[in-house]
């Protein structure tokens, strides 16, 4: 039996349904199911449920990493909650259970969440888990930070710089995290 693979989705609680947005994250949630993974996301509305939906419509198993504090319950497509207390405990949770995660547009709070897994990457305290952005909403913020870390001497090179990987479609998100994963 294949090890169940799981890939964690950040993105806005904002979108509705009628919104761009909401649309790329249900094909986002499509493309990895139908390539093989399981989805995990905070488990509340606009991305995370988008993405939940897209992934139970092509058949996968979905996670919703859900906290106390926000005194609500996870969206109607999840099949797993995974219920913890606090704001950092479901940062490190979301993070834990992934193998691999997509970044969609967000706020300040993906924002932090894209922050904190490039970080561990970067610093190598996680390892072999890849992490790509959807769009290229998050670009100039990734070359900002590119040109800072690595400035143009560094000692990196390309290959310490490019931690993430900025797919332009859902598809390309899904089909890079199986050749990366395989």
């Amino acid at each position: 039996m294949e090890e169940e693979r799981i890939v964690t989705v950040f993105g806005s609680s904002r979108p509705q349904e009628s919104d761009a947005e909401y649309a790329e994250a249900r094909e986002l949630g499509r493309m990895l199911a139908t390539n093989g993974f399981s989805v995990c996301s905070g488990g509340y509305g606009g991305v995370m449920a988008a993405v939940s939906r897209g992934a139970k419509e092509g058949g996968g198993k979905t996670y919703g990493v859900t906290a106390e504090f926000f005194r609500a319950r996870a969206n109607s497509w999840i099949d797993v909650e995974v219920r913890v207390t606090t704001w950092q405990e479901r940062l490190f949770e979301l993070i834990r259970m992934a193998h691999g995660f997509v970044a969609c547009k967000g706020g300040t709070g993906t924002l932090v969440e894209l922050a904190v897994v490039w970080e561990m990457l970067n610093k190598s305290v996680m390892t072999g888990k890849p992490l790509a952005v959807l769009g290229h909403f998050w670009t100039p913020i990734i070359e900002c930070v590119r040109e800072v870390e690595l400035g143009h001497h560094s000692p990196w090179g390309e290959a310490k710089g490019r931690l993430i990987y900025v797919a332009a479609t859902p598809k390309e998100a899904a089909h890079h995290l199986k050749e990366v994963l395989k």
